[in-house]
């Protein structure tokens, strides 16, 4: 290892030495020559790039060689320049304001820019292509700072998870084209119901922390901010295939129209993706479609957007235990039947998660002037579907009982029978409908956004019997249970973004949160539930960003939010909404060839809703409210051009993540634990890419993740101990232009975990207790693991027109 790593630092140090640099310098103005700030500069195929200071001016030191740079400005049109560098140049640069609003109205609502006192990162889809060959998108941002991504079919296709600086995706808040995604219940965010999403998203910013005001939840741990395809001036097409491991594949088909009559458009996309997936039987049968038509003129945007999925997945969120991730760590237990005597015979062939969402969108952006710009959407969202479920009655007797089934015993033979092998269905038929909308103000060195939104969700929860060995008084598709849930989230803020000097920008946030959450009926097993619950949030944020110089600049913010349970919550116990304040203090530097975001965070917590590291029947996780917590850590990331041909993302976080005096009834008997690690929470989190491009068209990036220990639990079990892993992928991507049908021909291959590391990236724990003869109690605990795929591969071609 310690050979690879030298030859590959000696190859690196020699380019650098052999290299000859010249200067290209210029200024960036708008058409009435007024200076422009904040441009973003890129050498175009690659990750160097800089922004020009206050006056508009920019440098690059280069190698001789053809370039050609992308300037690139939030409301102008973007401009390319190819240039032949052989001596020092200036090149002068004016850029047109441009039509396409709906980056600077819609998202930049929900957004945070280069000047804003946040910690983010932001994804194009020029990064993240070259990856997008069938694993969803958690897998595609797995590099960012902070980001832990799971997999329960432990190949990032199927279901799949994502967690920022330790918190869960219930608290990462999930927004696309400003409008929310997550489950308004249960607050996750299932990428399984949108296949091959990440084909049809322009860009990406994650916003980690409490960020800036969004729409739906507060956001806790992160916002994960989506846009999906811009309008197109030209007409073009695109047919991708990939083929890999595990019986992996992806097919997708694009089209677009370009502007018809300067102003109409067309594009859609239709994605096929199948897998078996690394763990037995972990199959994914995944289909999606995205229909985009849109209205554009010199000041309004309209789009109208139906997209949607359906997924059907083999179960394999139970994990297995410790032995057997030693000796069959493939193994799912899902499904499993048995005979009277516990013998194992086989396994429930339709042991399925079906479920099928579909989204509608219509989004209205209005430039009214140049100081003022208006967006409203609407938005619908329809989800039905079920998973379906062996109940085997010598492995699970409680729920195989006719009393749980609500059935009465019968008798067979003489014998009274009062449990029986099941198969049951439990149903989710939900409806999510609202409004978003905002009105920005921007004047010189003012810029105010003031907005909100109004959601309402409807969900029917219900089980089925379809099949019973003894049926009893029982009819097939007889309900088990049944429940209805509403819930209503209104919210309206306000931000500003102040120049008040060159040098300093002043920012606030105010936003006002209204929820009320209602829901009636029976759980399985016949349990009575019924909520009926509202709060008010007010969540202030303010922030202020220093420029030192050109080059540098450094923020500090402070932010508060709230957060109301979830459903699962309510099911386990008496739950109280989350409090949280976010200080966070950062650095950010910019030059021609290196750029680096330094920031410390420290959040402090008030009845966290902490992962216990247990499941429900469901295998979704539970929560419960801890006391009082924090999590404070530092976070680096940059990127370094160290020549044309190579350049490094390294990135790094150390956090420590606490309960303050954590209390746990151990052997019957209440204990204060003190200080103790906060569940899922690993104290460093790591990345680097390597981005090495030999010749024109052709890259190779070596991509790194290490990811430190960390417990699943919240009382320090050796048994909930989850051990570090360090994982390498190699990415290569070939580009062909050709004069023929097709203007591309694009190579991509992906191989993860190049090492062929065994690693386990989830999991789960669990404590139970045992009464004693002599009256004590001893408490048990144990531990489920979710491995992850040794080495593996996907490849893929695709071809534009």
């Amino acid at each position: 290892m310690k050979n690879r790593f030298f030859l590959l630092l000696l190859a690196i140090c020699s380019n650098v030495l052999s290299a000859q640099e010249f200067e290209i310098r210029g200024r960036v103005a708008d058409q009435n020559n007024t200076p422009l700030a904040n441009v973003n500069v890129l050498i175009k195929g690659t990750t160097t790039g800089t922004n020009t200071d206050t006056n508009g001016n920019y440098n690059f030191y280069l190698e001789k060689e053809s370039y050609t740079l992308v300037f690139s400005h939030t409301g102008y049109e973007t401009v390319e320049r190819k240039v032949d560098l052989f001596q020092d140049m200036v090149l002068n640069i004016r850029m047109k304001k441009k039509v396409e609003i709906l980056d600077e109205v819609l998202v930049s609502a929900v957004r945070a820019n280069v000047q804003s006192p946040v910690t983010f990162s932001n994804l194009s889809k020029e990064e993240f292509a070259p990856r997008n060959l069938a694993q969803d998108i958690p897998f595609l941002v797995n590099f960012l700072p902070s980001v832990v991504t799971t997999s329960d079919a432990g190949a990032g296709i199927g279901y799949t998870g994502i967690r920022v600086r330790g918190s869960d995706a219930t608290r990462v808040n999930v927004t696309i084209n400003g409008i929310p995604y997550n489950d308004a219940e249960s607050q996750g965010t299932f990428w399984v119901n949108l296949p091959d999403f990440a084909s049809s998203v322009e860009n990406l910013q994650l916003q980690r922390g409490v960020g800036t005001s969004t729409n739906g939840a507060g956001a806790f741990g992160a916002s994960l901010n989506l846009l999906t395809d811009a309008v197109s001036d030209k007409a073009s097409g695109e047919i991708s295939n990939s083929y890999g491991s595990f019986n992996s594949r992806k097919h997708t088909i694009k089209f677009n129209t370009g502007k018809l009559n300067d102003h109409i458009s067309l594009a859609g996309r239709l994605s096929l993706i199948k897998s078996d997936g690394y763990v037995d039987r972990a199959s994914s049968d995944l289909r999606s479609y995205f229909l985009q038509g849109s209205y554009v003129d010199d000041n309004t945007l309209i789009k109208a957007l139906v997209f949607g999925g359906q997924e059907i997945t083999y179960q394999s969120w139970f994990g297995i235990d410790e032995e057997t991730l030693r000796t069959n760590r493939t193994f799912n237990p899902a499904g499993q039947q048995f005979d009277d005597e516990g013998n194992p015979i086989g396994f429930y062939e339709d042991q399925v998660d079906n479920y099928k969402q579909d989204h509608a969108q219509l989004l209205w952006n209005e430039r009214w002037s140049d100081n003022w710009s208006t967006n409203i959407a609407l938005h619908y969202t329809l989800g039905r579907g079920f998973f379906e479920e062996y109940v085997d009655s010598f492995a699970d007797p409680d729920e195989a009982s006719f009393d749980f089934l609500g059935l009465t015993p019968i008798t067979v033979d003489g014998e009274l029978v009062n449990t029986t092998d099941n198969v049951r269905r439990r149903w989710l038929d939900n409806d999510f409908y609202g409004t978003t909308f905002s009105v920005n103000y921007k004047e010189n060195d003012v810029d105010i956004i003031v907005g909100g939104a109004w959601n309402r969700y409807i969900g029917d929860h219900f089980g089925e019997i379809i099949w019973a060995r003894f049926a009893g008084n029982t009819e097939p598709f007889d309900r088990l249970y049944e429940s209805t849930s509403f819930k209503t989230d209104f919210n309206l803020y306000g931000k500003i973004t102040y120049d008040l000097s060159d040098k300093i920008v002043l920012f606030g946030d105010l936003q006002w949160r209204n929820v009320n959450y209602e829901a009636d009926g029976e759980l399985l097993g016949r349990v009575p539930f019924s909520v009926d619950d509202s709060f008010d949030f007010f969540n202030p944020k303010a922030g202020i960003t220093y420029r030192l110089n050109s080059a540098n600049n450094i923020y500090f913010s402070y932010a508060r939010a709230n957060r109301e349970p979830n459903r699962s919550d309510y099911e386990n116990g008496n739950p109280k909404p989350e409090k949280l304040n976010d200080f966070e203090l950062g650095w950010r530097y910019r030059s021609p060839n290196v750029k680096v975001n330094t920031n410390v965070y420290y959040l402090r917590f008030k009845d966290q809703l902490v992962l216990t590291g247990e499941l429900d029947n469901s295998g979704f996780p539970l929560r419960e409210n801890s006391g009082d917590s924090f999590r404070l850590g530092l976070e680096i990331d940059a990127a370094i051009r160290i020549s044309d041909k190579w350049d490094l993302r390294p990135n790094v976080a150390l956090s420590t993540n606490k309960n303050i005096d954590f209390i746990f009834e151990r052997d019957g008997v209440l204990e204060n634990l003190g200080n103790t690690n906060i569940s899922f929470s690993p104290g460093i989190i790591a990345g680097n890419t390597i981005n090495f491009r030999p010749v024109e068209n052709l890259q190779f990036s070596f991509l790194s993740k290490f990811v430190g220990e960390q417990y699943l639990g919240n009382i320090d079990a050796e048994t909930s101990k989850l051990d570090s892993y360090f994982v390498n992928d190699l990415n290569v991507q070939y580009e062909i232009k050709t004069n023929s049908i097709f203007k591309s021909i694009i190579f991509n291959a992906l191989i993860n975990n190049i090492f062929d590391e065994e690693y386990v990236s989830n999991g789960f724990y669990f404590t139970f207790d045992v009464d004693n003869p002599d009256g004590t109690r001893t408490t048990l605990d144990g531990a489920g693991f979710y491995p992850q795929a040794g080495i593996n591969f996907l490849a893929g071609v695709t071809l534009k027109f």
